[in-house]
């Protein structure tokens, strides 16, 4: 079974405060479409990723959905939690299956009471959830659709293993909040520089640095402010940093 400490909040714990945790989670399977809270409802559990990629998604009044953050094993969801809500006004769904530990909502208020490092742990993955919202905002209002597809990819492919994205055209055009057609465009451009290749059901990358190069400005910022207070989340950092720890070794 994956260890808890696959889970990056959960790994920054001293001992004691992990051993408090870790004695009450339960291991969850994550597949496809696994809804880990839905909008208007009571928060049941706190999910915390160990594999997998998970979406935070908008509906307006009429139906209408758009993906407003993404996150996976960097962090926790819902953020909501934390601050006792109670209720939950976003959808949590996931959209790469993967494996997480979850706590029940009443466990983690608890736990909140008498354990600071992970309290604060959490206050930070929520600031850094709600910059990265605030950067989807702007890249919805300024960047085109090829740029934001590639700051999507960038996002999920920091946060699985390996190189091979399990999404269809039209799980993308949900999230993007776009026309299919213009995500088939879209991925016709990047494969055609040879950054990914798209086939059905999968996008794999090919070219990291190619795409980061030309996402520009729609990628990194709310990377920074991540890496910032919590450690390496990007990749192509976490490969660098391995290299240079081997090196060291």
């Amino acid at each position: 079974m994956t260890p808890p400490n696959e889970n990056r909040l959960l790994a920054l714990l001293p001992k004691e405060e992990l051993a408090a945790v870790v004695s009450r989670l339960e291991a969850c399977e994550t597949p496809r479409g696994f809804l880990m809270a839905e909008a208007g409802r009571a928060i049941d559990y706190v999910y915390f990723p160990c594999s997998g990629v998970g979406s935070v998604i908008n509906i307006s009044p009429e139906g209408n959905r758009v993906e407003a953050g993404l996150f996976g094993r960097e962090g926790f969801a819902p953020t909501a939690a934390a601050i006792d809500a109670g209720i939950n006004i976003t959808e949590i769904t996931v959209q790469v299956p993967g494996f997480a530990y979850r706590l029940q909502q009443d466990t983690l208020l608890d736990l909140i009471k008498t354990q600071p490092v992970l309290t604060s742990l959490l206050h930070k993955s929520t600031h850094a959830l709600a910059v990265q919202a605030g950067f989807t905002a702007l890249s919805n209002a300024i960047h085109g659709i090829d740029e934001r597809l590639a700051r999507w990819i960038l996002m999920c492919h920091d946060r699985i293993d390996g190189d091979k994205l399990a999404l269809t055209h039209e799980f993308i055009a949900l999230m993007l909040a776009v026309r299919r057609p213009s995500v088939t465009t879209a991925l016709h451009l990047l494969e055609g520089n040879h950054f990914i290749r798209s086939v059905r059901g999968l996008v794999i990358v090919r070219d990291r640095a190619g795409l980061e190069e030309f996402a520009a400005d729609a990628y990194g910022r709310a990377e920074d402010e991540y890496e910032r207070l919590l450690g390496p989340l990007r990749k192509s950092k976490r490969s660098a940093l391995s290299n240079r720890l081997a090196a060291q070794g």
